[in-house]
């Protein structure tokens, strides 16, 4: 949140950020409804083919502001929803030959038997694996596709708001504003990354106890990073 908040200032003092924000804005706002369908059209996309969507989230605060982050949440629901179907009836065995080996999967298919929906949940909040992994980890386990739509919907809402909020600080960037509102700014960004923090840190150790923790967190080389 340092590194964020010192490049958001620095930006703002080095690069003609308004002009840039202002265009963009009026560019993504100015197709309307439109600009919303492809959004999320693009998000699942993105989503089906493993491709982060970090950068989309925060260009939804951007031209959204507090909107984009209902938006996000549908279009990264209905990404994982259409890697899961995609996973399980049409590429089923390859995605099968593809994790199998994968020194955790046998790990997350079997707390996924046991624990269902909630399983699903705490790892939509610290996420061992990548965002668009996951999708197809949960398409060949044993869990159902509404279990999974409704867990992953409610699983990624603390993540999405500190990205969404980032991206509208972004936004807030491109208006006029005296101290007191970008100290507001600040103690939000504060507030919710605290927040996001503290149930990652109850989801981490609830995933500790079923042993697919992270092998980063215990020494060990990590699984790479992509989540949304």
């Amino acid at each position: 949140m340092v590194v964020a908040g010192t490049a958001v200032v620095g930006a703002w003092l080095l690069l003609p950020v308004k002009e840039w924000i202002e265009s963009l804005e009026q560019w993504i706002t100015g197709l309307g409804a439109l600009g919303v369908v492809a959004f999320a059209v693009i998000y699942v996309v993105a989503t089906c083919t493993l491709i982060p969507a970090s950068a989309l989230t925060l260009l939804a605060g951007l031209a959204y502001g507090v909107w984009g982050y209902p938006l996000v949440v549908g279009s990264a629901t209905c990404g994982a929803g259409a890697a899961f179907l995609i996973g399980r009836y049409l590429a089923r065995d390859r995605v099968q030959k593809q994790i199998e080996n994968h020194r955790k999967f046998g790990a997350v298919n079997q707390a996924v038997g046991e624990g269902g929906w909630k399983v699903v949940i705490l790892l939509r909040l610290s996420p061992v694996f990548p965002f668009g992994l996951q999708n197809y980890f949960f398409s060949v386990s044993t869990i159902g596709f509404w279990p999974y739509v409704k867990a992953t919907f409610v699983g990624i809402m603390p993540g999405t708001a500190l990205y969404v909020y980032l991206g509208s600080i972004g936004k807030a960037a491109g208006s006029d504003g005296g101290v007191a509102r970008w100290t507001l700014l600040g103690a939000g960004l504060i507030a919710t990354a605290v927040v996001v923090w503290l149930v990652t840190a109850r989801a981490r150790k609830a995933l500790d106890v079923m042993d697919i923790e992270p092998a980063s967190s215990k020494g060990t080389d990590a699984d790479p990073d992509g989540s949304a």
